[in-house]
């Protein structure tokens, strides 16, 4: 377990060096022309283009931000939101300006930018820095939180949603990524990931321990005539994010 753990973080971080360079190409004629037909190794930035600068098998932004998360998880033997805010306000924010190509990585995501703005520009409180970008910064940080929660689900699930709401607020992306971190976890500590996966998942719901609303039985069966509907507070709308992985 100890080996897939520190293997999920080291593919974050490998996986993020290898896409530096080929980052958001658009069209493969254009990939494949400037990186052939398989990008096997890291590889630099092209000049104009995304991450232009930085030399490869460097970290992008969300690179660096992991690395910050990692840290704060080491140093504080688990997830505490404020000394992560405390982090991000020190070691991240003074080096943005706002600008999508700017700081660490030389590009900041959306939902990064759209927090320094509320954060520093408008001084608005932690708690109050969540945008509307349906993107996937906070899956790529808070892959290190579901590691270190691999075995305690309720507790991944509490720890990922709290840090994911601090730069996204809308509830499909934050099912999404706690979703993500559910998923990870399992591989984490052993399971495979085959058309099985969502029905463990699923278990988890039923136990109460992954906040998603489900009324299906065991097996995804319908529910029986006269079934309740399960209580919704606190709970993700629905478990079609957790159904996925499976079908997939």
């Amino acid at each position: 377990m100890r080996d897939r753990a520190a293997g999920a973080l080291m593919g974050a971080w490998i996986g993020d060096g290898l896409g530096l360079g080929p980052h958001w190409y658009y069209d493969l004629a254009e990939l494949r022309r400037d990186y052939g037909d398989w990008v096997s190794g890291y590889t630099d930035p092209r000049p104009g283009r995304y991450h232009d600068g930085m030399k490869a098998g460097q970290q992008s932004q969300a690179g660096f931000i992991l690395k910050l998360t990692v840290r704060s998880l080491l140093e504080r033997g688990g997830y505490d939101q404020v000394d992560f805010c405390r982090r991000m306000d020190e070691e991240l924010f003074p080096l943005l300006n706002g600008q999508p190509v700017s700081g660490p990585g030389n590009y900041t995501s959306q939902s990064i930018r759209e927090a320094w703005r509320r954060r520093v520009e408008q001084g608005m409180p932690w708690g109050q820095t969540a945008g509307h970008a349906d993107t996937t910064e906070a899956i790529e940080r808070t892959l290190a939180i579901a590691v270190r929660y691999a075995t305690q689900p309720a507790r991944l699930a509490a720890a990922v949603s709290a840090n994911a709401a601090l730069t996204q607020c809308d509830d499909v992306v934050l099912s999404l990524t706690v979703a993500y971190g559910a998923v990870l976890a399992l591989l984490v500590q052993g399971h495979r990931l085959d058309p099985a996966i969502s029905e463990t998942l699923m278990h988890q719901v039923k136990d109460g321990v992954l906040p998603f609303h489900a009324v299906t039985r065991d097996g995804l069966q319908a529910p029986r005539p006269g079934d309740p509907d399960p209580p919704r507070a606190g709970r993700f709308a629905s478990p079609d994010a957790l159904l996925s992985p499976g079908y997939m």
